[in-house]
């Protein structure tokens, strides 16, 4: 016998409006477009169907019936072990990010191919560049310094002909750098994102992980399940997100002229003092946080320019 049915909302309406997963999962439509996610439909406890969100696999192909379902993608697929996203807080921060170059633009989401985005740690997944460019038809380059994402993401990319001629890929060569030997001579981004790596160690990330699954799982956990997956540079860098976002705001002064609008997510609030500490430090002209809801879950980003109000009006009169 099922426990007491719980009820939910029809929408999830902390998702931003647009975002094309705010209804519950219609698992029934789902399977029909991607057949190997049926094997991991179960009832829940309350009766209603569901995955088991701490199964990697299970994780992994309901990403993909979202992918061709709700973006129309044909093929998608990542490395064992790598980064599985969670495709409605992935979908929220670029919609979130187009209302933000909407604010320059007459209230007016510019789209088409002549908006040039950066990703930066784009993955194994392509998950943003995906988004960016099914919903709002956008160009991206796409940076890495994993060599076996870049292959990963440029099969994705290869294998839907609405992506290929909108996604380049290019390949860090030093970790240093986000921007450096990324971003051309002569060539200018309407938009960054990124998603940075949280932890400053290994043993924090396996932490963390070991947090989420016990929170899954409501029982006590001693071994650690990544379900949505992640390689070493995807969870932890030297320093942690505090030291990466340090970093990427002040090689960001280095490029003040090649891009409209940077931006990161921050996973904890407590990081913002410190980075409005950096950003006045690079004399960053305008800065902006955007707070998202998943669920009980509040994430942010972080915007920033160096362009004047002028700049910012010149700039995005080339849009239309």
């Amino acid at each position: 016998m099922p426990e007491k049915k719980k009820t939910h909302p029809i929408v999830k309406m902390k998702l931003h409006p647009r975002n094309k997963n705010r209804e519950r999962y219609n698992f029934e439509q789902l399977v029909a477009v991607c057949p190997e996610l049926k094997s991991f439909v179960k009832l829940n406890p309350y009766g209603d169907e569901s995955i088991d969100f701490a199964n990697a696999h299970a994780v992994k192909m309901l990403n993909k019936a979202i992918l061709k379902a709700n973006y129309g993608l044909s093929y998608w697929d990542i490395p064992r072990g790598y980064l599985c996203p969670p495709i409605p807080g992935r979908a929220d921060y670029i919609h979130y990010a187009a209302d933000l170059l909407a604010n320059s633009n007459n209230g007016k989401v510019p789209t088409g191919s002549k908006i040039n985005a950066l990703d930066i740690g784009v993955g194994a997944n392509c998950i943003y560049p995906i988004i960016g460019c099914m919903e709002y038809g956008w160009s991206f380059v796409g940076a890495e310094i994993d060599q076996n994402a870049i292959e990963s993401a440029q099969t994705i990319v290869s294998s839907n002909p609405a992506l290929a001629e909108k996604i380049i890929l290019r390949f860090q060569p030093n970790q240093k750098h986000s921007f450096a030997q990324i971003i051309q001579p002569g060539e200018r981004f309407d938009l960054t994102i990124c998603n940075p790596p949280f932890h400053s160690s290994a043993a924090e990330a396996q932490a963390g992980t070991l947090r989420k699954t016990r929170n899954l799982k409501q029982k006590r956990t001693v071994k650690p399940i990544l379900n949505f997956g992640g390689q070493s540079n995807e969870l932890w860098c030297d320093g942690g997100e505090e030291a990466f976002l340090r970093n990427l705001i002040l090689e960001s002064r280095e490029f003040a002229k090649s891009c409209f609008r940077f931006s990161s997510l921050v996973s904890k609030s407590e990081r913002l003092p410190e980075i409005y500490k950096t950003l006045k430090k690079v004399e960053a002209t305008e800065i902006e946080t955007i707070s998202m809801g998943q669920g009980n879950k509040i994430s942010r980003f972080v915007a920033w320019t160096f362009l004047s109000k002028e700049e910012q009006k010149e700039w995005a009169k080339t849009w239309s």
